[in-house]
């Protein structure tokens, strides 16, 4: 018989039994499609070693007008911005103490007691110090004039664990060699942060289920509370940076002049009510946006103009005045305004597309679009019966909207439709729905790819991703844990961030940077649909493989992938695992290199599966089309 050549339809599809979709793929993972064919994704490391406070959820990249080329990461306790590799923490104040603050170090331990006379922080908030000297001898001024986690200890007290100040790739304690108290020898400011939030959205029942004093009074233990993960939103204005925490206070950080970047970076953002000029700033907004093409910063659900500082309207979407983000109060001399969304409960995101803001309520999508009149801006439904996962579930490519709905795929290009999924079944029948705040969408456009990220059922972090190659019109999907991701033009690689479940500390990555997992191998497989040997009828034998695999691109001085042929009985057996000659089938594994001409395999069956894989070191490979050499062998 002539050789029987493999060639595969790309993309992975789990809507279909293995059987049906023959010619296809059914399983992956770390796999992608490059001109029709499978191949290893990209590797990944550290951006920089140095470590972060919290669970970054969001990041936003720009450049100023002086070329700064800045990186900012909202965490649940913590706003930075990245430049250079280093981290400037700009994370809003809460409040400032200045010669009140006291150490108590003891002998052995590196847990040093704070006191601090109506510090109001509570556990997991953050103070800042500075102007402090040593104490109890190992514990240095460089030491204690850090950024500290608190736990509280009292009204007045709380703790801190002493760590290096050399040490920022891990946290690495410091004990004291001296029992020591006192303001350590100097005149000690605390800066304590804004008010922690949560790392994920948590739930309970009634009183305490969030913390003491969350929630309500007489909720009872049969009233469930939800709790949602902190979130941040951030956006340029001209060089400046404005941000809000979902449903939460809007604050400004100032880039300023040319030659005071050194000064901006050591700077904390700030209220944007509390700037020069300021009226009617929302108390409250889900999101904030900038509309780069007029000017005009917009809250999306907020706080009614002339309302209670604790009202809040989930449909209103109000714009400050053009080229004046801190005055919102409307006047017949200015642009200032709002409009109320009229369908849906809540507005869950708002996207700057080239023409227009897409908005999301909870069952509808909105047009809204800058009118040059003194209208300013108006409102257009686009689409009823609409839903979206969550508020980071939406990305942009080629100036086409794709965005993860409760059930299904979806994407905009003037109008919505459905995008078909050939995952569907496998992505939202395994999907954690109390933690659906996490998932993330994001591009890699090197491969014009959408990465949706979210959590499986039996997981509370995001631990698997699916993808969309909108150039192939394929989908694939694997396992991957990253909290945020951001594909920008600005940088030369994908920029994610992890940080692990109940850790204190996250990592900047860059993706597609590479072929290997950091330091260690990357693990990658993909697995075929079931295809005919023959007829389906008599069973066939293959004896022989020729390979056709491109290694372009490894750092291994042997590069070599396995391939694993799977033969079956029927289409409902189980695949053969051993390559016993006494079974009516049986497997074979061979592992192929760059060199391989041919091997010789043994594999008897009915129907096949082809599963090709890699788990070494510096390995990268492309698959092309292999070829069998089967023969009739009988029908038992």
């Amino acid at each position: 018989m002539p050789f029987l050549k493999l060639n595969f339809r790309p993309g992975v599809n789990r809507d279909q039994t293995s059987y049906s979709g023959e010619g296809g793929w059914y399983e992956c993972d770390k796999i992608r499609f490059f001109s029709g064919y499978p191949q290893k994704i990209g590797g990944w490391a550290k951006y920089t070693p140095i470590f972060f406070f919290g669970v970054c959820r969001q990041l936003f990249n720009w450049i100023t007008s002086y070329a700064d080329n800045l990186l900012a990461l909202g965490t649940n306790n913590h706003v930075y911005i990245e430049t250079g590799g280093q981290y400037y923490n700009i994370t809003p104040l809460r409040t400032t103490t200045t010669n009140t603050a006291t150490f108590a170090a003891v002998n052995g331990s590196s847990t040093i007691t704070v006191t601090d006379a109506g510090h109001g922080a509570n556990t997991g908030d953050f103070v800042t110090f500075s102007g402090a000297a040593s104490l109890g001898g190992n514990i240095t001024a460089n030491v204690l004039n850090q950024d500290y986690e608190i736990t509280k200890t009292g009204v007045n007290t709380y703790t801190i664990q002493a760590r290096s100040n050399t040490d920022l790739n891990s946290i690495t304690l410091v004990t004291a060699n001296s029992s020591d108290s006192g303001n350590g020898g100097g005149a000690v400011t605390a800066k304590y942060g804004i008010a922690s939030g949560y790392a994920s959205t948590t739930y309970g029942y009634g009183w305490g289920a969030g913390g003491f004093g969350l929630s309500a009074w007489g909720l009872g233990g049969a009233v469930p509370v939800s709790l949602q993960q902190r979130d941040w939103w951030f956006d340029s204005f001209d060089n400046d940076l404005v941000m809000n925490i979902r449903n939460g206070a809007i604050y400004y950080w100032e880039r300023g002049s040319l030659a005071s970047a050194s000064t901006a970076l050591s700077t904390r953002a700030v209220l944007l009510s509390s700037l020069s000029g300021a009226a009617s700033v929302p108390t409250l907004a889900m999101q904030v946006l900038t509309a780069q093409n007029n000017k005009h910063l917009l809250a999306f659900g907020c706080q009614p103009y002339g309302g209670a500082a604790t009202d809040f309207d989930p449909l209103l979407i109000r714009w400050a005045n053009q080229d004046e983000p801190q005055n919102w109060a409307p006047a017949t001399t200015n642009s200032a305004g709002f409009v109320q969304v009229s369908r849906g409960s809540r507005i869950i995101r708002a996207f700057a597309t080239r023409q227009e803001i897409l908005v999301w309520t909870n069952s509808n999508l909105y047009s809204l679009q800058y009118l040059g009149t003194t209208d300013v801006f108006g409102l257009q439904e686009i689409a009823d019966n609409i839903s979206i996962m969550s508020s980071r579930a939406v990305a942009s490519a080629n100036n086409i909207i794709y965005w993860m709905g409760q059930d299904k795929f979806y994407v905009y290009s003037g109008q919505v439709q459905t995008l078909p999924c050939t995952l569907r079944q496998y992505v939202f029948q395994d999907l954690n729905y109390n933690q659906v705040d996490q998932i993330v969408c994001g591009t890699n456009e090197g491969f014009t790819e959408i990465w949706w990220m979210y959590p499986s059922a039996n997981s509370n972090w995001n631990d698997r991703y699916v993808i969309f190659n909108h150039l192939e019109n394929a989908w694939y999907y694997g396992t991957i844990d990253r909290t945020a991701w951001l594909d920008t033009a600005l940088r030369s690689y994908p920029a994610a961030c992890l940080t692990e479940e109940n850790a204190t500390v996250g990592y900047l990555y860059n993706q597609e940077y590479g072929i290997n997992d950091g330091d260690a191998a990357m693990a990658s497989y993909i697995q075929s649909s079931d295809f005919d040997l023959g007829d389906g009828e008599q069973f066939m034998l293959t004896r022989r493989l020729l390979p056709d695999f491109n290694f372009t691109n490894s750092t291994a001085s042997t590069p070599s992938v396995t391939v694993t042929m799977k033969p079956k009985r029927f289409s409902g057996s189980a695949y053969a695992n051993t390559a016993s000659d006494s079974q009516d089938v049986n497997s074979s594994v061979a592992t192929l290199d760059e060199y391989t001409e041919q091997v010789f395999i043994r594999a008897r069956g009915r129907q096949m599966a082809l599963k090709v894989e890699s788990d070494g070191l510096g390995v990268q490979w492309q698959l092309g089309s292999l070829r069998l050499d089967v023969r009739p062998d009988g029908k038992r």
